[in-house]
């Protein structure tokens, strides 16, 4: 028989405008006791994110959790035409993408949101055949705080996981009740996770069971980097050199005006800038001709465009956006065996220097960048290849995994961690 589940975390969040809003505690049912429900737990994941955006922290964990775990992706809705309805398919093994489809005078808020999706998502955890008999009592895991009033606790399930990668607060568009959605969050997460350093510090004051993971990294892809055999795309190979690279998401968080100073002290070099455009205008970036926008990249491709780099670049501006970011792509250019220029990122600052040059004004970032590229340290680069060879993803999530288990079905201290 289920027994009522040890109370979640202490927290100090407090009570939000959202603390009676479709939860119910009675649903989140212990089913420890089976050993095999501890080890195979079912997941359902609510992501701001999608799955075939750029591959970053969600799909590196749970293209890892899966081999253990059945995951439900939730992502946001997107509007489309026609009635209220779900798109699902399995992009990955064991994964199984749920994209909510909405009209768009239906499309009023998360809340209304989680109204009209709810119960078609409780359908199709019943009948459709990528799902049915896969996802009793789920862990429930949280990257975005948006949907958690309307559907936290509403699928049964162990417990809450949240996993603060961002803080989605200072990003441009953000919405202005989303800082109270995380407190509701907070008050109910079992263990909570973070992407950098900097969040882990301002969550540990609003909860107990804090554990700070950074940037892994997928060595054996992006060494890929380092080997004879990988040929540099043509889009790369044909550009004069040097060539100054970066990979990633082309948004609100970079400096453009530094970039453009790159691109301006070095005409004769490329400047390449390969990712998916959000939250700005392209027409509004600078188009000198050495500066090449490649748009978005297949992950797999990645190992042999970072081949073709002189210097991987981090021209990060230096705003609310980037406050509390961990740069994913900072082990990933290591591992591919390149010396690396940072503007000073505070997680950067405290984790990767001096194996990340890291220049305070764009003159030092100029002239980091032509060192770099001039006279690469090799004993840096040697030992950025070491450090990335010691933060793999398979020990994060693996670490992340055991985690969840003491906050969830032990009775494991309350305690802020910070274990990466």
């Amino acid at each position: 028989m289920s027994k009522e589940p040890d109370a979640p975390p202490a927290s100090d969040a407090g009570d939000s405008a959202f603390a009676e809003v479709a939860f119910d505690e009675s649903t989140l049912v212990d089913i420890g006791t089976p050993i095999g429900a501890r080890e195979n737990f079912p997941i359902i994941v609510h992501c701001h994110l999608r799955w075939d955006f750029v591959w970053q922290r969600p799909q590196q964990i749970f293209s890892r959790l899966a081999q253990q775990h059945r995951v439900l992706f939730i992502e946001d809705p997107v509007i489309a035409d026609g009635e209220p309805r779900l798109e699902l398919t399995e992009p990955y093994p064991n994964v199984v993408r749920l994209v909510p489809q909405i009209p768009q005078p239906l499309a009023v808020n998360a809340d209304r949101d989680a109204e009209i999706f709810y119960p078609l998502i409780r359908r199709a955890l019943d009948e459709h055949p990528l799902l049915a008999g896969r996802f009793e009592q789920p862990l429930q895991w949280f990257y975005s705080p948006m949907p958690a009033p309307g559907y936290l606790g509403r699928f049964g399930g162990p417990g809450i996981v949240y996993d603060c990668m961002d803080e989605l607060a200072n990003f441009r568009f953000a919405p202005p009740d989303i800082a109270d959605r995380e407190r509701f969050v907070l008050s109910r997460a079992h263990v909570v996770f973070t992407g950098g350093y900097q969040l882990f510090e301002a969550k540990s004051r609003h909860h107990g069971n804090v554990h700070f993971y950074g940037c892994g990294v997928d060595v054996e892809h992006y060494s890929k980097a380092r080997a004879d055999d990988t040929q540099v795309p043509d889009a790369v190979a044909a550009l004069p050199g040097p060539v100054f690279g970066y990979f990633g998401v082309i948004d609100e968080r970079l400096d453009y005006e530094l970039i453009a100073a790159l691109a301006e002290r070095f005409p004769d070099a490329s400047v390449v800038m390969a990712g998916p455009f959000a939250k700005i205008d392209p027409d509004e970036l600078p188009r000198h001709g050495n500066i090449h926008w490649l748009g978005q990249q297949r992950y797999e491709d990645l190992p042999a465009l970072v081949k073709g780099f002189d210097v991987c670049l981090m021209p990060f501006a230096l705003n609310e956006a980037t406050r509390y970011i961990n740069p994913t792509k900072t082990l990933e250019y290591m591992a591919g065996g390149k010396p690396v220029v940072s503007t000073p990122i505070a997680d950067v600052v405290r984790n990767v220097t001096p194996i990340v040059q890291v220049a305070h004004s764009p003159k030092e970032f100029i002239e980091a960048v032509e060192r770099a590229w001039r006279a690469p340290d090799v004993e840096l680069i040697a030992r950025g290849i070491e450090r990335a060879a010691g933060s793999s993803w398979d020990a994060t999530v693996a670490s992340m995994r055991r985690n969840i288990q003491e906050a969830v079905w032990a009775d494991a201290p309350l305690r802020a961690a910070a274990t990466a």
